[in-house]
């Protein structure tokens, strides 16, 4: 029986938008001819992989099925939720559809993550799945690169069988927690799962059993048309709002971990975002995108919807202009030298792998005092992201007017 692939890809994204409100949603921004969707139904292609099922919302419908169509996935279904009540209740709909059997392996992926290695990863899923019974859960860990308090950890221990069994979760803790957690060889814990339907089933009976009725109520009083399960909404905002770490994962004792040493990000912040263009800027290196001023220069990197991505070349001894924008944020991820800032009435040192918040209206500016070029990738987000919107109080070459 080949494994099903199951994609969560209802989040709204807001972390990387100042106006919340109204953004666009993490797994559908085009990055520069590829998306986190893209990537993430990408990885169902993989022989070992059944067609995929994706669970979202009315709101995302239409990106999702323009997706599929540009991948040539002909074959799949679609989940909608009617309301948003977070993953417990997605998870456990997905896994009640009809033409899914009791012993069905099924892949949960998140849609905004960005996996590389695939092989190692579908190698580490295929071994497992004789491991997979009616009542465990197995969740992904991933080899931490820093101590961040960005991601969740993991600890483990072996158990029979040659199996790491978690022992302990721990919620994104204090950098100075997480080099202990790592020198207990603590995982990240990168939210994705893999089980079995009749364990999803009996799990939820167990430890969430009014969700548990109201999914079930919520399907079978829902509609199928066009590959598509629209979930009755009655029924369905009668589940509880629980996240399935929460709901489920805090409550059993069945949990085991894959651990897996490859390149792995939820792109969930723009230092992320901006790891990936400095590690690819090759890509997107154009000579007509070089602009050259008196501290030095910057190169547009890639324009997006609502955002740009520049990285600024600061010579030694280059200063740029006290400045402040009406209509941007920015984020900047020092990549070489250090970077000597001034973010409205305080003066940081920033170095290599290090990054800065620059708010709307925050005045600002970056000099290097030293004898090496300082580096910085930057991003720009907000509504108009053009030279105009710079208002200078001063400035070394004279362009204060």
């Amino acid at each position: 029986m080949k494994i099903r692939p199951v994609i969560l890809c209802g989040g709204a994204g807001t972390r990387l938008w100042p106006d919340k409100k109204n953004h666009q949603a993490k797994q559908f921004i085009d990055f520069g001819n590829w998306t986190l969707l893209g990537k993430t139904l990408e990885r169902t292609k993989a022989s070992i992989y059944d067609s995929p099922i994706i669970s979202t919302n009315k709101k995302y419908l239409k990106e999702v099925k323009q997706h599929l169509k540009k991948l040539k996935i002909s074959k799949y279904k679609i989940v909608l939720e009617p309301a948003k009540r977070n993953t417990a209740p997605a998870i456990l709909s997905t896994a009640l559809i009809k033409d899914i059997p009791d012993n069905q392996p099924l892949m949960f992926f998140t849609a905004d993550h960005l996996i590389e290695k695939m092989s190692i990863f579908n190698k580490a899923i295929n071994k497992n799945k004789s491991n997979l019974n009616k009542e465990n859960i197995f969740v992904f860990g991933i080899k931490p690169k820093s101590p961040t308090s960005d991601y969740g950890y993991f600890l483990t221990k072996k158990i029979k069988g040659n199996i790491n069994k978690v022992t302990r979760f721990i919620e994104k803790p204090k950098e100075t927690k997480a080099k202990k957690i790592i020198k207990n060889k603590g995982y990240w814990n990168s939210g994705m799962f893999y089980l079995r339907k009749d364990s999803i089933i009996n799990n939820f009976k167990k430890y969430q059993n009014k969700t548990y009725k109201s999914c079930v109520e919520a399907i079978k009083k829902g509609k199928y048309k066009n590959n598509t399960y629209y979930l009755n909404k009655r029924a369905f905002e009668k589940s509880i709002e629980k996240s399935f770490d929460y709901a489920i994962l805090e409550k059993t004792n069945k949990i085991n971990a894959i651990k897996l040493d490859i390149p792995w990000s939820d792109l969930g912040s723009w230092k992320e975002i901006l790891k990936i263009y400095d590690k690819n800027k090759r890509k997107h290196f154009k000579k007509k995108n070089v602009f050259y001023r008196p501290w030095g220069s910057y190169l547009n990197l890639f324009e997006g919807k609502e955002f740009l991505i520049k990285e600024l070349y600061v010579k030694p001894n280059g200063i740029l202009s006290l400045q402040k924008h009406h209509h941007r944020a920015e984020h900047w991820l020092v990549t070489q030298g250090n970077a000597k800032i001034t973010l409205n009435k305080d003066i940081i040192i920033k170095k290599p792998g290090e990054h800065i918040f620059i708010p709307l209206e925050a005045i600002h500016r970056v000099q290097n005092s030293g004898k090496k070029p300082v580096k910085i990738v930057e991003a720009q987000v907000g509504s108009i992201l053009k030279e105009s919107d710079i208002v200078r109080y001063q400035d070394v070459y004279g362009r204060v007017k």
